[in-house]
């Protein structure tokens, strides 16, 4: 399926010329493939872990006009996957740091960059102008926008999507073939998909899918091969196997079915169902009070009684001696707090304590006020190098073992240099000295779990006195993973 271009070609200078040789003396791509790419129009949306390989691979493949849609900064937590940003570009608009990597690698592109968040109200306009439109993007609402988008203006959306060692890809909205709301008609709820913030992703895997679509990007523009319309390739790192399911055009979907009831863009974060990004912003109404405050107040003994709306788990990594209630048990637990008291209430970013305080002042409590970015905030500007800041970045984005009340009710503990297994909890008091969550029996460790006791293990060294939940790092050795 080729995109149908000016019918005028480019003409290449000598410099690009010598730069793509090795493309023109392939006969599937030859000098008129060549001004077939310099003509083309990409889009890609976001410059993350997709859009890192992408954007590099299609600009350096001489791709003529590569479009760019992005709106956040360059963090710390990128630079395992995002290639495109180095440590020095660390707090800079992603899109800065990405036309300045383009830019070196082929100066004859012409990189343009749309420095905002896709929306429902700009996407045609921004997909206008282009003939291909790569989705980079890990969130279900600008999935299913790029996806309509791209079926409203007769685009091929060219689709990737990754988490920890699993990737996905398929070219969706082409002629004939089915869109992305074939394949997924309704979002799933809230909450059940992890996002990689929550559930990680391997840092090479981005590499692997972004190089997938852009190969797809780079025959769609040439004409040449066999795209991935119709077919979903599924990628399994871990066990480095590929697997190809068929799509097919479902007649009755919404968007492009035969009679399609979804004629236009719509809130796509509502369709999701999405309450909003947990970021610290303000509510309307709802007192704030500053990590520092608190700390100050912390300092002088006031009298100031915390209340941590996160979940179980949540606060065995990190906590700040708070009274512990659930956002969702709050309503039915209410009558355990003091109206009388100043109440601070956290969350992990401010945005579900955000709603705590609300629903607290609607229901009497006129001194509870949000403690404004939560725990991170807490962790990032009062105490950045305590333990609390150690368990947050590593365990929380590392050793998810903690999650223990999703897992199966076999566990391994290490005691001394050895590991053991349990059967259940009811043994855990007997002071292993420490604990992962691993669902398989006394004789085999999951992958996971090893990563997790050598993580713990390199912690145990930095820092012997560490504890998490009651339980001790004291006495694990990595040697505990020989003779298993």
């Amino acid at each position: 399926m080729a995109t149908t271009l000016a019918p005028e070609l480019p003409t290449l200078n000598n410099d690009e010329v010598l730069r793509y040789s090795r493309h023109l003396i392939m006969p599937e791509v030859g000098m008129e493939g060549q001004q077939k790419l310099k003509a083309a129009r990409v889009l890609c949306i976001g410059t993350g872990g997709l859009g890192s390989p992408l954007a590099l691979y299609l600009a350096a493949a001489g791709v003529g006009t590569l479009g760019l849609v992005d709106f956040d900064v360059v963090d710390f937590t990128n630079l395992q996957r995002q290639i495109i940003h180095f440590t020095s570009d660390v707090g800079k608009p992603k899109l800065e740091s990405a036309r300045q990597k383009l830019a070196e690698i082929n100066p004859y592109v012409n990189v343009k960059t749309f420095p905002t968040k896709l929306t429902s109200e700009n996407a045609l306009q921004i997909f206008a102008d282009f003939d291909i439109i790569v989705d980079g993007t890990d969130n279900f609402p600008t999935r299913f926008l790029v996806n309509d988008a791209c079926v409203f203006t007769g685009k091929p959306n060219v689709y990737g999507s990754i988490f920890r060692f699993e990737g996905q890809a398929s070219v969706f909205g082409a002629k004939d073939g089915p869109c992305y709301r074939c394949l997924y008609p309704e979002p799933p709820p809230p909450g059940l998909v992890p996002s990689c913030a929550e559930g990680g992703v391997l840092g090479i895997l981005p590499g692997l899918v972004g190089l997938i679509q852009a190969t797809e990007t780079i025959k769609l523009i040439l004409g040449s091969g066999n795209p991935l319309v119709g077919r979903l390739l599924l990628v399994d790192a871990l066990g480095m196997k590929f697997r190809e399911l068929k799509l097919r055009k479902n007649p009755d979907c919404v968007v492009c079915g035969t009679h399609p009831t979804v004629t236009k863009l719509i809130d796509y974060d509502e369709f999701c169902g999405i309450r909003g990004q947990e970021t610290p912003v303000n509510q309307a109404g709802v007192p704030e009070i500053s990590v520092e405050e608190l700390k100050r107040k912390l300092d002088a003994k006031e009298d100031i009684y915390i209340l941590d709306v996160r979940e179980p788990h949540e606060y065995q990594i990190c906590n700040l001696n708070g009274h512990l209630i659930p956002l969702n048990d709050l309503p039915k637990r209410v009558s355990e707090l003091d109206p009388s008291k100043e109440m601070v209430v956290h969350c992990r970013s401010g945005a579900r304590s955000a709603r705590a305080v609300g629903f607290l002042r609607q229901a009497g409590f006129t001194k509870a006020s949000n403690l404004a970015g939560g725990i991170l905030a807490w962790a990032d500007r009062v105490d950045p190098r305590s333990r609390c800041a150690i368990r947050l970045r590593v365990l929380q984005d590392g050793c998810r073992w903690l999650r223990l009340r999703r897992l199966p009710a076999k566990f391994l503990y290490c005691s001394g240099n050895r590991l053991r297994g349990v059967k259940d909890g009811s043994q855990l008091h007997q002071a292993p000295e420490f604990m992962v969550p691993n669902g398989c029996h006394t004789h085999g460790c999951h992958a996971s779990a090893l990563r997790t006791i050598r993580i713990a293990a390199e912690l145990a060294r930095r820092d012997p006195g560490l504890q998490i939940g009651g339980y001790s790092f004291r006495g694990l050795r990595e040697d505990a993973l020989r003779g298993r």
